[in-house]
Formats: C-alpha cells, structure tokens, sequence
C-alpha cells in the first residue's frame, strides 16, 4: 500500500506540472518520439518548435536582454513569453522541470511593461530578465519538493505547517525587487547528494546534447534547461560541485561563490544542521556576463542586512577592474603588465582524467601561453583526502536526515546512493572535532603549498585550472568520484566554469600503456567508450583562494576570451 502510495502521489504530480504548459505549447506524440530518438536536442532541434522571433530573444544573453528590454527594443512579456515557450518545449523532451508557474511571470511581465512606461525607468538591474531556480528555492504560491514525494503540497515535508506556498527564500525576494521574472523550478536528484539528476517523482534528467549521458547535479536541470536555452540565467547550490558539475557536463558557465556571500536564508536543503561546510548559491547561464549580473544585482540589496550569515562584502568592481586590465579583449597579456599566472593541474594523484579532458587542460595551458599568461604545474596537497574529510561531514547524521524525508512517503532511496546513504548511528562530538581539526589543517597545508608557488619569480599563482570530474558528461550511473569538486568545497574556494571543447573520437583514443592508479582508476579508464562521450562538452574550473569572486569572475572572462581568440586562430580548438 505504501510503495503504490508514493507512486501515485509521484504519478499526481508529474501530470499536475504538465498540465500547466499552455495547450498551443504541447507538443504532438509524434514530436515526443522525434525527441526520443534523438541524440542532440539543442540547436536546430528544439527550434524547429519556435519561431524566428522567439530563437533571436532567447538566444540572446542576459546582460544583452535587460539592455534591450531597458531601451524598450524588446518589451518584459515578449522576451518572458519566449523563456516560457522555450521551457515548456524543453521540458517536454527533456524532463528538466520540477515546477511551472508561466501564467504569474507573463502577468509579472506585465506589470513590469507598466512600470517602465509610467516611471521611465527599470525597477532595478535584473528589470524584466526570466530566472529560473533549483527546486530548493521557495516562491510563494508554489511547491518545493526538492526531489522528495513526501514533500508534496507540504512546507519541506510538514503537511499541517502554515508555511506551506507562503514562505520565500531571501535570494527570492532580492531577485525580485531587482526586477527579475521567475518562471519555472527545475529538476535535482534525491538528497541533492548526487552528480546526476534523478529521483522519484519524475525519473531522469539526461544531457541534451547527447542523451546517452547524464546532465550533472545536483543543478542537472538548470545546467540542461540553459543548453536547450530555455534559461540564460538560473540559481542552483554548490556542497560539493552542484554548480559546476552540470555547467561542464553540458557546455555552459558557472559561477560558485564561497560560502556566505551570497544570501542563504529560507532555502530548502538535506541535513541543514550541517554548518562546517555549507553549501552555497551559485549563479549558472549562458554567458559569463549572467554571472556577474546577477551575482552582483543580488549583493547590490545589501543582503547582508537581512541574513545574519552573509559577510559584508559588496561587490568589488576595483578588484574586477584591476584584473582585467592585465589582458585585453581578446585576453591577451598587455605589454609592461604583469600577465596571470596560471596553475594546471592534469590528474589530482588518486583518479585520471579521461582523453578528452586531458586534451581540455592543454588547450587551456597552450592558449594561455600563446597569450603572454604564466602557466605553472600545479602538484598540491592530497585532494582525495581532503574530499574524505568533506564527505564525511556531509554523511555525519548517518543518514538520519534523509531516511527522514523518505519516511514520509515510503519511497525508495534511489539506487546509486544506497551505500552513501546506508542508515547508521551518527558520528559523535568528538569525531566531528578531529573531522574539524583534519578539515583546517587541509585547508593550511594548501595554502603553505599555494603560497610557495611564488617561490620561483616572485608572483603569486592568480589561480589554477583543473577538471571538474574525470570524465566529460558521464554515462549514466557510472560516477565514481567526486574528489576533483569537493576539495574546493573544503577549501571554500571560489570557482568558475567555462566550456573548452568537445570530447572527438577520433582524437581521444585510450593511451594504450595506461597504468592505474588504483582499483577505482582502473574501473574509471576502463568506463571510457569514445563512440558514448563523442561529442560531450568539456568544461573546466578555475579555482581563486575564498572570497575571491570577484576575481575568479575576472580571470574566467579572460581564460574564455583566451580560447575563443585561440579557437579563431587555429580554426578549431583541438
């Protein structure tokens, strides 16, 4: 009774989500099986199903959208409209969506047109711009499941709560008195604890540009609604890689902030209480500049006043500025300036990066070094046991938290996290003080190591770029290690992503004298089939020390005006 319960309950609202797309935006189930059997549905896919109008709005960034929309070149309700459209179609062939509410962002839309023509001014920097958020976000009037069945039409799983659809996370409220449009939730995998995206309530979320391998997570569905452009900008989380995991896997940008920065309050999220190493909201688009307008439209409230953990730190255009002066617009090192100084760092010591990510990172070091940049080795501290150190804090309730929330509905904890998630006894006091103890003196040993990179020439390392996972956009289900994200996590650095290339069959063949690590290096090369990950996007991260955001926004802007130059130079990047 309890197992048919949940999947009638998971059954409900999967059809309550698809009957809010608007009749005239369904597709045929003709269109569906098209979709089924195709590998790519980006691109000329997906907008077959749109006008000539709708793919020039929404193939726009978003600092290029509210210019327009500001300029009255565009209005709020066309380019929502679009978003909308672009969404609802990219659902329907990508199941990437947890939660739609078109009908309050085409009458936000609305209100915001009014605004504009009776004030002759925008409401605020984000006037009009469509954000879409991970369903960990709490909007009025809306569900936030987080990818459990029992939190349906509950507050977080509270069925008699007076919070239920009244409550609003702070990054809402700040959104919106920005002047942004909210207008979809997208999907996320069970516990949040997952670099897939998959749960109970409506199965999997698959990469759109090539449906044989996963998306990402726990941010899957924000990463894939952006690749199918259905999203310029959205927010997602990052504890250990959530953000940057789904942006490589599927070819768009990433920003992950240190943790408190931006505003966490009234966010939905699995063992809360856990506070030694938080996550934090990350900003995800299509387009380096989505992440600074909307980082920075979000610290310009002042949140800071409103949420006692976030640090006083407005945005800091004096340090953004500063760094990119050192190159000009095409990324290049300006003479008599000092150039960036760039660590790489190919294989972490515990798990090699497949072909096309090695490839990746040399296409990085050699673009960089073709534009006047320092690119230095980069040989650190263990990271497979700092990423232990992380795990364990995330896994300390034994479990407790997340039985929990399938307690309320019965259903099954999804089948890849069954050993992470094995119900246990919780660690103690004292095991969480030498974790705690381990944790800061990972984070000392890596800074003695960053510091003596300085060693050589006197100029200290800006950052240093390195894979997101071992792999490009993985074969479902075949996730082994999460070592390359969840360092950072301990470290609280700051990261961006940005797009490299495409894994290519007939460049990244098997090294044939490969000799592995370990048993789990082993099992991971042997997992690579270049038919399955042609065509994958590789991106990488480039980490900068904490509070650094500003920075790493900076020096990611360069590296990507860097590869796309070298991109045009040597007609390919390869």
């Amino acid at each position: 009774m309890c197992k048919a319960s949940w999947h009638e309950r998971a059954a409900a609202k999967v059809a309550d989500t698809a009957s809010k797309i608007p009749p005239h935006w369904r597709l045929t189930p003709n269109d569906l099986q098209r979709a089924r059997e195709t590998k790519d549905l980006t691109g000329p896919f997906i907008e077959s199903f749109l006008s000539s109008e709708e793919i020039s709005i929404t193939r726009l960034a978003s600092d290029a959208l509210v210019s327009k929309i500001a300029s009255r070149s565009l209005t709020s309700l066309e380019v929502a409209t679009a978003y909308c459209k672009t969404a609802a179609i990219a659902h329907q062939i990508n199941n990437c969506l947890h939660e739609i509410f078109f009908d309050k962002a085409l009458e936000r839309a609305a209100e915001l047109d009014a605004y504009l023509e009776n004030h002759g001014t925008t409401l605020g920097p984000l006037h009009g711009l469509p954000v879409s958020l991970k369903d960990q976000f709490h909007v009025k009037g809306i569900d936030t499941t987080m990818g459990y069945v029992g939190w349906i039409n509950t507050y977080q799983g509270i069925s008699s709560s007076d919070k239920i659809h009244k409550t609003e996370s702070q990054v809402v409220t700040d959104l919106l008195s920005q002047g942004a449009i909210l207008y979809c939730k997208t999907s996320l995998p069970q516990t949040l604890m997952y670099g897939e995206t998959i749960n109970n309530i409506i199965g999997q979320t698959l990469n759109p540009l090539n449906q044989r391998l996963s998306c990402g997570g726990s941010s899957g569905g924000e990463a894939a609604l952006q690749a199918l452009h259905g999203s310029s900008v959205g927010l997602g989380t990052d504890i250990g890689g959530s953000v940057r995991i789904p942006a490589a896997f599927c070819g768009t940008y990433s920003l992950k902030p240190t943790p408190k920065r931006l505003p966490y309050g009234n966010i939905a999220d699995t063992n809360p209480g856990q506070r030694s190493y938080p996550a934090t909201v990350g900003v995800m688009g299509t387009s380096l500049a989505a992440l600074k307008l909307v980082a920075k439209g979000l610290l310009d409230t002042e949140p800071w006043l409103r949420d006692p953990d976030v640090v006083p730190i407005p945005w800091r255009t004096d340090i953004e500025t500063e760094t990119l002066a050192r190159a000009d617009e095409k990324g290049r090192a300006i003479p008599d300036a000092r150039p960036l100084k760039i660590g790489i760092l190919y294989n972490d010591g515990y798990m090699t990066p497949h072909p096309p990510i090695t490839r990746g990172l040399h296409i990085v070091s050699r673009a960089l070094e073709s534009a006047g940049h320092k690119v230095v080795p980069w040989d650190p501290p263990s990271h497979k046991a700092a990423a232990d150190i992380h795990l364990a804090f995330l896994v300390s309730d034994g479990g407790h938290d997340v039985h929990k929330q399938l307690a309320l509905s019965g259903e099954a904890l999804i089948e890849p996290l069954r050993n992470v998630f094995e119900f246990k006894d919780p660690i103690s006091a004292i095991e969480i003080q030498d974790l705690s103890i381990a944790g800061r003196n990972a984070c000392a040993a890596y800074y003695d190591y960053w510091n003596s990179r300085s060693a050589d020439d006197g100029q200290d390392v800006d950052a240093f770029v390195m894979p997101v996972a071992p792999h490009a956009a993985v074969i479902p289900g075949c996730y082994l290690y999460t070592g390359y994200t969840e360092v950072v996590n301990l470290l609280d650095y700051s990261a961006c992503v940005v797009p490299v290339t495409r894994a290519d069959k007939e460049v990244d063949v098997l090294d044939e004298g490969f000799q592995p690590l370990n048993e789990m290096d082993k099992k991971n090369w042997e997992l690579y089939d270049k038919e399955k990950y042609d065509g994958a996007p590789v991106g990488l991260q480039i980490v900068c020390r904490k509070w650094e955001e500003e920075k790493i926004w900076a020096v990611g802007k360069i590296v990507d005006a860097v590869l796309r130059e070298y991109e045009r130079r040597e007609g390919s990047i390869a």
